[in-house]
């Protein structure tokens, strides 16, 4: 009896019913938490509380399903965006009146990220960004060296032109951050070409490196581990798997594939070579 229960409720965990019903409410949690914002008329103010306690109340719910579905105290948790969603409904249960009203509100706006957790698309996509991000940190590195670089020769050349800007090296950095995103950037070089003609090609060469190298390796970075997520997870919905368990790339599959061909082509020959060899004898 137990067994038939915990069947149905994992065909409802993955129903496209249910997913899309929790999708439903989280876009619903979303504008009520926007609305608040607003200053409404207190019977609205008294429906979105009564709201509040029913997508609390919905998504407790939800996520004793999806655990008693899966079944397993380990292989729940195994699950990063599991413990996420998990943390966020428990933290939906502080009620708003209690002395953690702050964290209260806070874990009520953060359920608008379980949108995440429960669209494929958009895990893969965070998925990604995350494996990325030791990447982006040796990047992100080499950047600062070329910042800090960058200002203490600012400070060094231009400290008498405007101190504001270019008083000391961490005043200079954020005027070279803020030329790096293009803010008003010519006004700054204008202002110390009066004073040294060649300061453009240190801004120049100091925008090539950040905004056309650095920003565009980085993007490239992103990229790549992104491909490399879509393909594995392309391979997993296939059942592609190699030796260990892990998925097998296109790269690998069409390798495969190719020594197949080769084998096919070398067994061929031999058949022919051999009916040959039958006849002449």
């Amino acid at each position: 009896m137990w067994s038939k229960f915990l069947n149905q409720l994992e065909k409802i965990n993955e129903s496209k019913i249910f997913q899309t019903s929790v999708i439903l409410v989280i876009i619903i949690s979303a504008l009520a938490i926007g609305a608040k914002t607003h200053n409404l008329p207190i019977n609205f103010i008294e429906i979105l509380a009564i709201a509040d306690i029913a997508i609390t109340l919905f998504f407790v719910i939800e996520i004793v399903i999806r655990y008693l579905a899966i079944g397993n105290f380990k292989r729940f948790f195994s699950s990063g965006w599991n413990i996420f969603d998990t943390v966020i409904v428990i933290g939906s249960l502080i009620p708003t009146g209690s002395s953690g009203i702050l964290l209260a509100r806070l874990l009520r706006v953060f359920r608008v990220l379980r949108l995440v957790s429960m669209v494929p698309e958009l895990r893969l996509l965070i998925n990604a960004l995350l494996k990325a991000i030791p990447r982006m940190g040796y990047i992100a590195l080499l950047m600062f060296v070329i910042f800090y670089l960058y200002g203490a020769v600012g400070s060094i050349l231009f400290e008498e032109i405007n101190e504001v800007l270019w008083g000391d090296v961490s005043i200079a950095m954020l005027t070279l951050f803020r030329i790096a995103t293009f803010e008003d950037w010519t006004d700054v070089m204008y202002e110390t070409m009066e004073v040294h003609p060649l300061s453009w090609i240190y801004y120049i060469s100091f925008i090539f490196l950040t905004a056309f190298v650095f920003l565009n390796m980085m993007v490239g970075t992103v990229l790549e581990v992104m491909q490399a997520e879509h393909e594995l997870d392309r391979a997993k919905s296939h059942g592609e798997t190699l030796e260990g368990g892990e998925p097998a790339s296109r790269a690998q599959i069409e390798n495969l594939q190719q020594q197949l061909d080769d084998i096919k082509g070398l067994l061929g020959e031999m058949v022919n070579s051999k009916s040959v060899e039958n006849k002449t004898s």
